[in-house]
């Protein structure tokens, strides 16, 4: 019954940061932003989805900054950045850039992932300047960029208005969560996770999940479920991946096959068997291995000392 808002051991507990900052939005808002690994390391920027927190990618973080410079950062209204008034994809645009601009250098470029949320982050932002300044390549992690509340799968019936409907409201609910119970996990796993989640990893997504206060989870409920990002995914031009789970029901693998196949340059659709919609968590090696291999191949290492 215990309300902690991540566990704290095992390979799903935060690390440490090495420093922390504030990076101060276009509306005045502040985004808690945790900077690990060294800082003449190549860098990568975590975007987590909604109603989680940087916790989400503490095996990232783990493994990563072992020899790059990881920046992971609270969306507004959840884990350490403080509620805001303004809930929509420019927000969360400006928050990025936000992010970018006080965690790197001028002219410095990292490689960018998004679960969730945090995908739609990295489409909301492509097309901005500093977004170009700043990203060599991108992950997009279990996302999609349209029909969100249409498409999920949460609710076992026949696609149609019916089922719309009720997903809207099941996932806009303003119920508080509450405690982490057995019942808890064996919803949360249902409707986030694949069948064959361990519990260390159901117990994970879920400490984090009922961590994030209910007017937030409310209010970017709505934001996701009139989301429409189609017309960004052109401005979306340097290389991207796509990973997405054969058992999301959250966003279906169908958003990432769309999202593959509209591009500009996407490098390569992974479909992970069996996972659902808490990828980096469910498949932590798989994701991990993705964002090594963008930094390897589209990360100038040597960038920081051409810049003036």
């Amino acid at each position: 019954m215990s309300r902690l808002t991540h566990v704290i051991s095992g390979p799903y507990a935060p690390p440490a940061a090495r420093r922390e900052l504030v990076a101060a939005s276009a509306d005045g808002s502040r985004l808690h932003v945790e900077v690990h690994g060294e800082e003449d390391a190549p860098a990568v920027v975590l975007a987590h989805g909604w109603t989680c927190s940087t916790a989400f990618w503490a095996a990232q973080i783990r493994e990563l900054a072992t020899d790059h410079r990881v920046i992971a950062y609270d969306q507004r209204g959840h884990g350490r950045s403080p509620a805001a008034r303004a809930h929509s994809t420019t927000a969360l645009a400006d928050d990025l850039v936000a992010v970018l601009g006080a965690a790197l250098a001028p002219g410095e470029r990292a490689v960018l992932a998004g679960h969730s949320m945090g995908g739609m982050t990295i489409m909301a932002a492509a097309g901005r300047p500093e977004f170009a300044e700043h990203t060599a390549a991108a992950l997009l992690c279990s996302t999609g960029s349209s029909g969100l509340v249409a498409q999920a799968l949460v609710v076992p019936l026949r696609a149609g208005r019916a089922r719309t409907r009720i997903t809207g409201a099941v996932l806009g609910s303003r119920a508080p969560l509450g405690p982490v119970t057995p019942i808890a996990r064996t919803v949360l796993k249902y409707a986030t996770m694949g069948p064959g989640s361990a519990p260390d990893r159901v117990e994970a997504c879920a400490r984090i999940v009922h961590a994030c206060p209910s007017a937030v989870r409310h209010a970017w409920s709505e934001v996701l479920a009139g989301l429409d990002l189609d017309a960004n995914l052109a401005a979306l031009t340097v290389p991207t991946a796509v990973i997405g789970g054969t058992s999301d029901r959250l966003t279906p693998v169908a958003h990432a096959r769309a999202l593959a196949a509209a591009l500009p340059h996407c490098v390569g659709l992974t479909e992970l068997t069996g996972m659902g919609h808490m990828t980096p968590i469910e498949a932590p090696e798989a994701v991990t291995g993705a964002v090594r291999e963008l930094t390897a191949r589209y990360l100038d290492t040597t960038q920081k000392e051409k810049t003036p």
